[in-house]
């Protein structure tokens, strides 16, 4: 029964954090949490005994010195050097690829390599294109047929995201805005679901990563103020207040400039907050199990069929999630390009 037990705990592990180091007798908890939420210079899939299952990538890098250095990450693991290069341990640069200079000291070159993360955002954009390409191509096949199966239910996506929250928040000119609200949407979504799957090329960390939600609140505030009418910006630069809100000292002005950097900067912090905290939430419920091992085997016992409910609770509220999250971004997208899409008021004569 204990065996069973193990073995069980084991693979509740294996699903969630992608590892079989829970074997061990000690395992430190916040080394696993932050380890799964950092960015990594090798795909890690799993450790059996002594052995680790890792997909090596390219690390590329440009140093002063040396000039431009390619080569796989497992030169670098365990600790060694390569070529004067090696994973820092030191807190200003942890885990990232440093090299040693003639002092001795670790400096940052300018680095351009595939981490887990870049490699796991090229993996799923290559799905959700082939995903596009497969309902396209049923389309073209059958265009006065109802859809059924998978090209149903991405149609009932498409049209409520396009229909009753691009074409309702942004008005007439609402099919200029629909191809990248639209990708948008089942970009983040993809990436949400594929992070939660435990096994590869699933699990990585990708919209809990602020740089990855950084890019696309930068692409929704280009869509914003690229694009905004004449109007949108004589609201901005000379809203129709009080002159003396404006004049010598422009007030109004000033705070309508900074909310044009809050708008993008919420969204980005949203959606990795979100993401971040329910990978942290599944792993942290998953450790008790481990943590509570010195505690005694009836403890212990109590808390493995404790954490194993919680655990398979949460990942079911993370697929919920990941279509919230998603859905979320393209809303407040699609309000924010319609807030820029305003027209000259007329007045009305009665």
């Amino acid at each position: 029964m204990k065996r069973k037990i193990k073995i069980l705990v084991s693979l509740l592990f294996l699903m969630v954090y992608g590892r079989s180091t829970i074997l061990a007798e000690e395992i430190d908890v916040k080394q696993i949490v932050f380890s799964h939420l950092r960015d990594s210079y090798g795909w890690h899939i799993a450790t059996w005994g002594d052995t680790h299952v890792t997909v090596p990538l390219p690390v590329i890098v440009f140093s002063k010195t040396t000039g431009l250095n390619i080569f796989l990450s497992s030169e670098l693991e365990n600790g060694k050097t390569y070529k004067y290069f090696r994973i820092s341990r030191e807190e200003r640069h942890l885990d990232k690829v440093v090299e040693i200079n003639s002092a001795g000291n670790e400096v940052r070159p300018i680095d351009l390599s595939l981490t887990k993360n870049a490699l796991a955002l090229l993996l799923n954009s290559i799905i959700l294109i082939l995903i596009i390409l497969h309902v396209a191509k049923w389309y073209k096949k059958k265009p006065v047929d109802a859809p059924r199966g998978f090209t149903g239910a991405m149609e009932i996506f498409i049209m409520d995201i396009n229909d009753n929250i691009i074409k309702s928040c942004i008005g007439k000119d609402y099919l200029k805005y629909s191809p990248y609200l639209l990708t948008a949407f089942f970009f983040i979504f993809t990436n949400n679901i594929m992070g939660i799957i435990p096994l590869f090329p699933g699990g990585a960390n990708t919209t809990g990563n602020i740089a990855v939600t950084m890019g696309l609140a930068l692409c929704t505030f280009l869509a914003v103020n690229i694009f905004g009418t004449k109007e949108y910006w004589k609201e901005i630069l000379w809203p129709d207040v009080p002159l003396w809100m404006k004049v010598p000292l422009p007030l109004l002005p000033v705070i309508e400039i900074f909310a044009l950097f809050t708008k993008p900067f919420a969204l980005m912090i949203r959606l990795f907050a979100n993401i971040m905290a329910g990978h942290a939430i599944i792993l942290g419920l998953t450790s008790l199990i481990f943590v509570t091992v010195a505690m005694g085997p009836a403890v212990n016992s109590g808390m493995t069929l404790l954490s194993v409910i919680l655990s398979v609770f949460m990942i079911f509220v993370e697929i919920l999630v990941a279509y919230i999250q998603a859905y979320v971004f393209t809303m407040l997208s699609a309000v924010f390009i319609g807030l820029s899409r305003v027209e000259k008021h007329k007045q009305e004569v009665y």
